[in-house]
This record gives structure tokens, sequence and C-alpha cells, in this order.
């Protein structure tokens, strides 16, 4: 399948999170940054990463020596049936989730800064290019991967869901940006903290994100004394793929008591969780999915719908799904005898919606009985004519019947509607609708449309049909910085750049005693063009006296500036 067909199976509303890669605005120093991060991650992780990673980089484009570009990644992604775009920043789990659904890799445009290079706080395309894209050329991982987004986008979030994730977007947005004040970091922390002790009552989608950061972007795979890496965050992170085997990293087998541990997105993990291999991922996800209202349904799961405040569905047992904002219900034996819905809703079967009933229709809401008919001995999806009509109920003429709840029905009877035999939909006019002496509909409201189904069998987030619906997403409002860069610095990526050259094409070695010059004398505190340039000299075997002075420099760099002790280190050792 060609990339261009896997990404036009993207929904209209996830489209507006897609944005252009910025290819042309990476400088000179962000590809150095992507070669050090990838040059150091192969070089460790060929030994504690997933068998699948190096083979991974290869088969689904990504270059060690340069950022990748979205075009070459998605030719050669789609020869596994996925594909790639490009998002700002953090989106909403909801949505991340949908686009695994569909295939579709989500990699966020920016690249960390050097000054971030071993850890960034936020996504970047080191992190989902070259973390999450390897293990997907698994076979087995891939579908793991997109079962999950299937599974998790229909999971039933919170209000306050959306509040975390705004604040952990704009925190990770302010460290992303070297040039944040320091108070507002602390300002940003203190309320996510806030939030995040404020949560209540864990929603489906709260507890299947935990899933998801355990397995997708941290976790590990194999035996308990030897696992090896397959989560994103820990193949695009340095100081974390080898911080895993610290001690104080507590090893947890992988089981459905995960989705009890939280994270903290901008901290290195005290914990992890080690699969004893794939399969044992779908099993977790099966057995929290049992537990989802997408395959509960009943009185939890209509309760979810209404407690979301937001469009959702829920699917009776005659395969009919009523998509809309649930706002109320009625219970007899605790059994759900009736539900209505506020605002525009559409009635679907199969994820389509039924032809004359989309939002415009039912523009004021939907309400209807849900049980058996009293006096019936089938399931109401299942009842024929014939069956309708021994207990009175005939097309075109006016008739009067009840459920088992109670509830009662007097109005015309007009149309029906059944699918593959399954009957989904009767509609009256001139209907008065009853429990006991509460008025439920009234004739002068128009056309009573029955939904027909004896329980509710699904709910779960958002429409059935999300384009018939019209489903829309805000993007979010805060966008991630764009670092300004000075003329001075610009001179630094220049010399980065000519670097580049000389390594890619293996002339002009006669220029770097003076881009050497020009680094020591006017951009001191650069330290990984320096490893470049010991690097390319090394290599060639060129100028033995200015490498030495060179690493000298660097040796001094190591003792002035404890932080870059241990990257430089890294980056001499990789020659």
């Amino acid at each position: 399948m060609t990339a261009s067909k896997i990404l036009s199976r993207i929904p209209e509303h996830l489209l507006q999170y897609c944005v252009q890669q910025p290819y042309d605005l990476y400088t000179w120093q962000d590809h150095a940054v992507w070669r050090f991060v990838m040059r150091q991650n192969v070089a460790y992780l060929g030994r504690y990463a997933h068998e699948k990673y190096i083979q991974g980089l290869k088969e689904t484009g990504i270059n060690i020596d340069k950022i990748p570009d979205m075009h070459t990644m998605n030719q050669i992604l789609s020869k596994t049936g996925w594909a790639a775009v490009a998002v700002d920043g953090f989106i909403p789990p909801s949505a991340f989730m949908e686009f695994q659904a569909h295939k579709i890799l989500v990699i966020a445009a920016d690249i960390r800064t050097i000054d971030q290079i071993e850890y960034t706080p936020a996504p970047d395309i080191i992190h989902e290019a070259a973390g999450h894209a390897p293990i997907i050329a698994d076979p087995e991982y891939a579908a793991y991967l997109r079962y999950f987004g299937e599974v998790g986008s229909k999971a039933f979030s919170s209000a306050a869901d959306y509040e975390l994730y705004e604040a952990i977007r704009h925190l990770s947005i302010l460290k992303a940006d070297p040039n944040t004040p320091e108070n507002e970091i602390l300002l940003a922390e203190k309320e996510l903290n806030w939030k995040e002790k404020n949560m209540g009552i864990p929603s489906e989608m709260a507890l299947i994100r935990n899933l998801h950061w355990w397995t997708v972007e941290y976790g590990l795979i194999g035996s308990m004394e030897n696992p090896k890496i397959y989560g994103a965050g820990l193949l695009s992170s340095i100081s974390e793929s080898m911080n895993v085997f610290n001690m104080d990293v507590e090893k947890i087998p992988y089981s459905i008591d995960a989705v009890d541990y939280n994270f903290d997105i901008t901290k290195p993990q005290p914990q992890l969780f080690v699969t004893p291999d794939f399969k044992h991922l779908t099993t977790v996800l099966n057995e929290f999915s049992n537990r989802m209202a997408l395959k509960k349904g009943g009185i939890d799961g209509l309760l979810k719908a209404i407690e979301s405040k937001n469009t959702a569905t829920c699917v009776l047992s005659s395969g009919l799904q009523i998509s809309g904002t649930f706002t109320d219900y009625m219970l007899h034996q605790n059994q759900i005898i009736y539900f209505k819905t506020t605002g525009p809703t559409t009635l679907n079967f199969q994820n389509k919606i039924l032809d004359h009933h989309g939002k415009n229709y039912h523009s004021d809401g939907f309400s209807s009985p849900v049980g058996r008919i009293k006096g019936t001995k089938k399931p109401p999806r299942l009842l024929t004519d014939s069956d309708l009509k021994e207990v009175g109920i005939e097309l075109n003429k006016k008739v009067a019947f009840s459920y088992e709840s109670g509830l009662s029905i007097e109005g015309i009877f007009t149309s029906l509607v059944r699918i593959k035999s399954s009957l989904l939909l009767m509609s009256f006019i001139n209907c008065t609708v009853k429990l006991n002496d509460e008025l439920l509909f009234k004739p002068e409201w128009g056309i009573f449309d029955m939904a027909v189904g004896e329980s509710i069998v699904s709910a779960f987030n958002g429409p059935a049909d999300p384009n018939g619906f019209g489903l829309t997403y805000e993007p979010p409002k805060e966008k991630t910085h764009k670092i300004e860069h000075n003329g001075k610095i610009q001179e630094l990526f220049e010399l980065y750049g000519k670097v580049r050259v000389i390594r890619e094409s293996k002339t002009q070695f006669e220029s770097i005693p003076e881009i050497w010059k020009l680094l020591n004398n006017n951009f001191a505190d650069d330290w990984l063009l320096s490893v470049e340039l010991v690097d390319i000299l090394h290599d060639n075997h060129l100028y033995p006296d200015l490498k030495n002075e060179i690493v000298l420099s660097l040796t001094k760099k190591k003792t002035e500036k404890p932080a870059l002790k241990s990257l430089i280190e890294k980056g001499l050792q990789a020659r």
C-alpha cells in the first residue's frame, strides 16, 4: 500500500493536528544533535534493545547521520502498512491513540536543543521517529500498537483528564525552551502537581494511558534478569536507556496492575515493567478492555457516557448505535429501561449513520425505552412482523403496548428499520410515552423514533460515525516555542554546516584548522562541534597535533563544566 493511500485513511477531525515538517528550519546543529544521539543509541542499544531495533531503523527509513524527512520515511514505512505525520508537540491522548488505530505514527516535528541532548521533557522527532518507528517493524508489536489505538480511542475521558493534558503540555513546552524563566517553570510544575492530586476517580483514559506509558513508552521485554528495551521513551533517551539497569530502578513483571502506576512525564521513571513477549501485551490489553464500557455496556457504560459530558455512543443489543450527549436515564429493578440525549444526536449501524437519522433530524436530542415488549417471547431485535402483530403492533394502525418495565406507548405505527434481519427502529406519530404518571413524550413533539434493543451492550467515547457526525477537535491553543537564533549563533550553525560537508564529501580538509580557530575563539562554550572535528581528524588520519589540541580543549571543558563530562566522553568514545 502506498503512503498516500495510508494517509488518506486519516479522519477529517484528526487532520487539524497535522503540520508540515519544518525541514528547512532545522539547523546544522540540530542535525548534529540528531547524529550524536543516534550514534550513542545505536552503539549502546545494539546490545540492550530489542533485537528489532537496529534492523527496524533501516526498515523504517531512519538515517543515523541526519534528521529524517517525512516523505522518505513514509515511502519506506508504507511497506509495513504504516505511515507518519508531523504534529506540534503533545496532542491529546485520545487523538494520539486514534492515529495509532489508523496505523499512523505521530511524530513531533521539533527536535531537542543541545542543552537537552540526553533527555527532553517534550516529545521531539528523536523520540518519535527514532523511538517509536523501529519497533513497528516487528509485525506482532505493530499489531499491538494498532489494537491499542483502537481500544484507547474508545476510552472515556473526564474534564479533569483534558485539564491535566493541557498542564503537561504547558510544562513540557516551557521546559523544552532554554529561554524560559525558572519562575515560570516552577509555577507550571506547581499547577501540574495540584491537578494530578485532584483528579478524582481515574477515568478509563487515565488508566489506559498508564498502560500505554509502561509499554509503548517505557517498556522492557524478555526475562526479569536480562530484559531488553523496546519503549520509545527509553530508546530515544541516552540517559534513561543507560539508567534502565541501575539497581535503583525497580523491575516489575508486566500485568494489569500497571494501570495503577501513575507517571511524571518530565522526570526519569523510578520503576519499569517487563513483559515476557509482545503477545503478553495484547493479553493484558484484552484484560483491561474487558473492564471498559466498550465491552461491558449496561448501567456502568451509560453512566460513563453521561459523566463524560461529551459526545458518546451507546450500542443496543440490536446493533443500533446512538451517538450524542447522554444526559438522563431511568432504572427498573436495577436495569436500564429508558435513556435520553440532549442536543444533536445520530442513529447509526455498523458505524454509519442511518438514512434520515443524522444530527439535523435529531437536532434536539433523542430518547427511547430499552427492554422487552410485554407479551413477546423473543429478543426485540428478532421480532418479525408476525411477532409484532401478535401483540397488536401493526403498521399504519393505532397501537398501544407496554414494555415489561411498565413503560407504555400509544400512537400510530408508521415505519420500521430492519438491517440484516435485525429490527433496529420503530417510528410513531401522535404518540404518547409514559411511565406510570410521568409523561416522557407528547404527540405535539412530532415523530417518536423508538430504538429497539433489550439492553445497552457497549458504550464508548465519541460518535460511531465521526465524519457523518461532523466531529471536530480544537487543536491546542498554546503552540510549542520556536526558538529565535541571533546572528552570532547563525555563524556557529554555518560552521556546523561546513563540517558536515567535509565529513560527507571527504573534501576541503584543509579548511579544518580555520574552522577550529573560529570555533575556539568565538564559540568556546560549544562542545559538540569540537567532538565532530576530532571524529573527522581521527577517521581520516589528519592533523594529529590539531586533534590533540582539540581533545585537550574538550578535557578542560569536562573539568570546568562537570555536566558536560559524560557527553564529551561518550562523544569521543564513539570514534
